[in-house]
């Protein structure tokens, strides 16, 4: 999978002031993956990769029993906004570094989450093989990322209009659970769940996905601007899916308990 990382790095540095009013999926997806296991048994040094505006961050402060909390991004105007949000909380180090690049000494985590983060890496193979290297015997990786059905009404409308990508990429389950043995997980429970937002147009998902910061970073894009004709005709090809005047689009996501 070709992503543009200093592309990634720009666009969610550019959404961390909208990020959190359009966010709400993530939110969602965030406390459901913390339900799906016992906090009260996560202790010692826990890493949040993937932090983003600290959501997941202070959820786990709230609800586990750590003596080290790690917030890590690759934005750094995200960790800042996660450092604000928490100032009054004990025990954070805010690390700014790219996930496939653990600035970490090796078997020093007692468990890594992410929630809608790992999506965003090139080589995930590489990096669940790094986050086994970072983890405590008997550690645990628990993350959500998003699946092959993301936004698959979008990519279908472009596909109308021109050969480009326009859509991001997802690895599957059998990808995911490929990867994570690779690398030395066993026991990995994976579970895939979709969700449907609706919106009052096209605009308007395309516009909290720029808020989101996860607009089109694939490379292998379209590099010239996009013309109006050709996003009017993407547009009248998304209205087929149209339910009841609203604008439906699909995000599945993929949650994974791994254990090493």
């Amino acid at each position: 999978m070709t992503l543009d990382k200093s592309g990634i790095k720009r666009s969610f540095a550019a959404a961390t002031k909208t990020y959190d009013s359009v966010a709400e999926l993530q939110r969602t997806v965030g406390r459901e993956l913390l339900q799906a296991i016992d906090t009260t048994h996560l202790t010692g040094t826990l890493l949040d990769l993937g932090c983003g505006t600290g959501f997941l961050t202070g959820e786990l402060l709230a609800r586990s029993r750590y003596e080290t909390m790690i917030a890590l991004d690759i934005a750094l105007p995200m960790l800042q906004a996660t450092q604000a949000k928490l100032a009054d909380q004990r025990n954070i180090s805010y690390v700014c570094a790219d996930a496939e690049h653990l600035p970490l000494g090796g078997q020093c985590i007692d468990a890594v989450l992410s929630n809608l983060a790992l999506q965003w890496c090139r080589n995930l193979d590489a990096v669940f093989t790094d986050i086994k290297r970072v983890l405590k015997p008997d550690g645990q990786l628990v993350f959500s990322t998003f699946g092959p059905q993301t936004l698959h009404e979008l990519k279908s409308a472009w596909a109308t209009v021109d050969h480009y990508s326009h859509v991001n990429e997802f690895y599957s389950e059998t990808q995911l659970k490929h990867f994570l043995l690779q690398a030395g997980f066993k026991n990995s429970q994976v579970k895939s769940t979709v969700y449907i937002s609706r919106y009052q147009s096209v605009w308007t998902l395309m516009q909290e996905l720029k808020h989101l910061g996860a607009q089109h970073v694939v490379a292998g894009r379209n590099k010239k601007i996009t013309t109006k004709t050709a996003m009017q005709k993407m547009i009248t090809a998304y209205k087929k899916h149209k339910v009841s005047d609203q604008i439906p689009a699909t995000f599945e996501v993929i949650s994974v308990i791994a254990k090493v």
